[in-house]
Formats: structure tokens, sequence, C-alpha cells
């Protein structure tokens, strides 16, 4: 049986870290002196996703995941702590629903053989352009 994008969204919420670091932009001197952004990190293998739902949260995370199966999440948007932990809780709710939505197929095109005349006239009349455009010869 599968999870539904819930059941792995609400499993990974209970198994969140959050560490608040200083964040840089907008505060004024507030900023040099409170922690308010939110770095998020998840151990997606605690998650015990499926084999097709986890490689595709690798490939959706890129770079936020790390060697060791670590999802790492800065939140540093908003000026107050409360506002960055909600931004980063949704940021990493949103990639793990997309992960664990199928994607859809994509139903195969056929051209007929008008089409394919077509298409193969098109391409000739825009190879004679390109080679139009080399050099010319003093013949």
């Amino acid at each position: 049986m599968t999870d539904t994008s819930d059941q792995i969204a609400e499993r990974a919420l209970d198994l969140v870290e959050e560490s608040f670091i200083a964040s840089a932009g907008p505060g004024g001197q507030n900023v040099n002196k409170v922690a308010t952004a939110v770095q998020i990190r998840l151990d997606v293998f605690a998650l015990r996703l499926s084999p097709e739902v986890f490689q595709r949260l690798k490939t959706l995370a890129g770079s936020k995941m790390t060697a060791r199966g670590e999802i790492v999440l800065t939140a540093r948007t908003y000026r107050t702590l409360e506002q960055n932990r909600e931004d980063g809780r949704k940021r990493l709710i949103e990639l793990l629903r997309e992960a664990a939505t199928l994607p859809n197929k994509r139903a195969r095109t056929r051209l007929n053989r008008v089409g394919k005349a077509e298409r193969l006239e098109g391409k000739k009349k825009r190879g004679a352009i390109k080679a139009g455009r080399g050099r010319v010869s003093l013949d």
C-alpha cells in the first residue's frame, strides 16, 4: 500500500528538526541581534518512502538534498521567526506533496503521411536558408 501525500507530509512534520540562524536582509539593527532565519532538516530515509517517490523527491530537491539523505531548507524571507518557520514548513510540505503525486503519462502522438511530408519540406526550406548564409564564393 502506498501512502498519500497528506500522510507523508504529516509524518515529515513529526520528524523535522529546526534550528534558528541569523538572517541577512531586512530588519534593521535587529538583523544582527536576533536569529530569525529557520533551517529545516528532514531525514528522508526516516520517512520510509517507496522507491518511486524517493527518486522523484531526490530529483525535485536537487541540491537541497545532502548525500546522507537529508533535505535542508532555509527560510529567511520574512522578518519574524514565526513567519519564516511557517514558510519553511509550507515549502517542505509542497516539495513532499509534489514528489508523492504521480506525473501524468504523456500520450504519444503520431504524424500522418501529409504531416510528415510537410515537416520534411519545412526542414528542407530551413536548410536551404541556412546554406545561403555561408561564405560567398567568387565563381
